[in-house]
């Protein structure tokens, strides 16, 4: 009953956060809560078992949830777009998943790469679809526990890189501005940016493969 209570206090404050101009702390669990449905729902496409989000915050709803039904949206499109780019990510980075430093370092590493020219919202959906194609690896290799720390990288880059960003067009709910447009030349545009923005993902890897060898 203690740990109800606690998620549910825990849910309360994350949620509480869009009422209001939301601290840095509460950007970053909310990253974190959105990275957990977002591989649920990954590893619910894969036919692949794994708890839900420890917190349940996205079932419930509310401005959080449309966020994260969004971010699933535009996930989508880039799957669907470059449909080999995002799977098997471990074995493009040529890392065991057995190791959670390495994990850790290539997950990090790649993400410093994707922005180091920039941050835009199609380059956040690329790194949680990349988060997403990770954790399916690794789930299926028999390391479940890697999701927790592919969750807390992604937290941990958030927090470092881009927080400031996210804070400045008002919290994770401007990320609805990709879909709201019902315009075609938006709709074709984002499309190319969807593309170029798989671009850079790749770009990363290219550059982390080269590092390490």
């Amino acid at each position: 009953m203690e740990v109800l209570r606690r998620s549910s206090i825990f849910a309360a404050e994350v949620m509480e956060a869009f009422d209001r101009s939301p601290t840095d702390k509460e950007l970053v669990a909310q990253a974190k809560a959105l990275c957990r449905d977002f591989i649920h729902s990954r590893l619910n496409r894969a036919g692949i078992g794994w708890s839900k989000p420890e917190h349940g915050l996205l079932a419930s709803g509310g401005t959080l949830g449309e966020v994260s039904t969004v971010l699933l949206i535009l996930g989508d499109e880039l799957e669907y777009l470059r449909p080999n780019v995002y799977r098997n990510v471990a074995r493009q980075l040529n890392i065991s998943v057995n190791s959670e430093n390495m994990v850790s370092d290539a997950f990090l590493a790649v993400a410093a790469e994707m922005f180091s020219t920039g941050i835009t919202w199609g380059k956040v959906v690329s790194l949680y679809t990349v988060a997403g194609g990770l954790a399916v690896d690794s789930v299926r290799q028999g390391q479940p526990a890697m999701v927790h720390t592919i969750v807390d990288c992604l937290g941990e880059f958030v927090r470092k890189s881009l927080v400031t960003w996210i804070k400045r067009r008002g919290g994770w709910a401007n990320i609805s501005t990709c879909v709201e447009n019902n315009d075609s030349s938006f709709q074709k545009n984002w499309f190319i940016r969807a593309v170029c923005t798989s671009g850079y993902f790749l770009k990363a890897v290219f550059f982390y493969l080269l590092r390490e060898h």
